[in-house]
């Protein structure tokens, strides 16, 4: 049996329980660990990474770049017009 896509408008879905201090931990813990990865990927210890390590690292950072701007959109950031742009 095939799997349904989730309609976004399922309001029973979402708790709407979110608080402005959830919002900014969690956009803090993001950016802390974009940080870690940028650093993996331009330190000097980045030389005795394999090629495998270094692609994980740069996904994850590009992923949380995502993670981050949608977040700062979500939160009224001015200087974001449009998380997917």
């Amino acid at each position: 049996m095939s799997k349904m896509l989730s309609d976004h408008k399922d309001s029973d879905s979402y708790s709407y329980s979110r608080t402005w201090e959830d919002f900014h931990a969690m956009l803090d813990k993001a950016e802390i660990k974009k940080n870690i990865h940028h650093a993996a990927l331009m330190g000097s210890n980045s030389q005795g990474l394999s090629k495998k390590e270094k692609m994980a690292h740069a996904r994850n950072f590009k992923a949380l770049e995502g993670v981050i701007k949608t977040l700062r959109w979500s939160m009224g950031d001015v200087h974001i017009e449009h998380p997917l742009e």
